[in-house]
């Protein structure tokens, strides 16, 4: 063969290496090394190693199938290990899911949470719908449980029930906070209005918001509260002259802390604003009478935003008090 032949072939040659594709290429679409061809795969996730098959990871359409046919890239490390840059702490519930089609996830919330965003990522919608259905019953587990906060100052007060969206009703009881000793009935009482709250707690959970607080100045006293602000208030105590001296009496007026917490349903899902804004029970109409000893005061504040302030005030029993002495009470 001639030279001129020689450089004619070796050209021939150089041009076809030139334009033919390297063979991880296909010509029809663009694709990076596959590793179809393999039957096991090293993944590094992280610092994590994993040992797997091309099988399992190809189960169902997600970024590690498209990974091991080639149509995603992947950073493979000189010793042949898959590298991907995630945090391996829940590969492993990956990959099971991929291998069984279910798995038991995590109890605790942040770490489903983070499960779930593995999933996202690797794009495994099973993984991603079943980390979804888990956080929905925990949610509905959370709310049938009948939970009371305490309230333990008074700016934690304010944050709480500007940020309700619920209706409020708070019980405030502070027993140590009495400079006189207590009528004969109001430790009865004071029990009284403690498992009237217990009660209205497990019947209207879920639709009104329930608080405790023992830390106030009163000694029984009932809040409610609509769209972040007091809409009415039971006091249940009062001071009497009894035996010659000062004494505190609680009362237990069931009807009228009941009916309150009706009417403060009306601000339930802003129910208040819309066309069945309607008083469930008006307190100061023909259905509602405050009854015999008790007293209520409303302080205008401008247009409809009243609160209602209800003082119970009965009689003391003749034997209750000494001969020829007044009754005295003090709000």
């Amino acid at each position: 063969m001639s030279a001129e032949a020689s450089v004619g072939s070796h050209a021939a040659d150089s041009a076809d290496s030139a334009i033919a594709p390297p063979s991880c290429y296909n010509t029809d679409e663009q694709r990076y090394p596959s590793l179809l061809g393999s039957k096991y795969v090293k993944l590094n996730v992280g610092g994590t190693l994993h040992y797997t098959t091309v099988q399992t990871l190809s189960k169902e359409d997600s970024l590690l199938r498209r990974i091991c046919n080639g149509e995603t890239e992947a950073t493979i490390d000189p010793e042949g290990w898959v590298v991907l840059d995630r945090c391996g702490r829940h590969f492993g519930v990956v990959l099971n899911f991929l291998r069984d089609g279910s798995v038991p996830l995590p109890d605790e919330c942040r770490e489903l949470d983070e499960v779930l965003k593995e999933a996202q990522y690797y794009q495994i919608q099973g993984l991603v719908q079943h980390c979804i259905s888990a956080m929905q019953k925990k949610k509905d587990i959370l709310e049938s449980v009948c939970g009371i906060p305490m309230i333990t100052s008074a700016k934690e007060e304010q944050r709480m029930i500007a940020s309700c969206k619920k209706p409020v009703v708070k019980l405030q009881n502070n027993r140590g906070n009495n400079k006189y000793s207590y009528t004969s009935n109001s430790d009865d009482n004071l029990l009284k209005n403690i498992e009237l709250f217990d009660k209205l707690v497990l019947r209207f959970n879920g639709r009104v918001l329930f608080v405790k607080d023992v830390l106030g100045d009163e000694i029984c006293c009932w809040s409610f509260y609509g769209e972040g602000r007091k809409i009415a208030e039971v006091c249940c105590t009062s001071i009497v002259y009894a035996t010659e001296k000062k004494q505190t009496k609680v009362e237990f007026p069931e009807a009228r802390i009941f009916e309150e917490t009706l009417n403060i349903l009306i601000y339930e899902n802003n129910r208040r604003s819309g066309p069945g804004g309607l008083h469930l029970l008006d307190s100061r109409g023909s259905g509602s009478s405050l009854g015999a000893g008790q007293s209520e005061e409303e302080g205008a504040t401008g247009g409809d935003r009243r609160v209602r302030r209800i003082h119970v005030r009965r009689h003391i029993m003749h034997d209750e008090r000494g001969h020829g002495q007044q009754t005295v009470y003090k709000d």
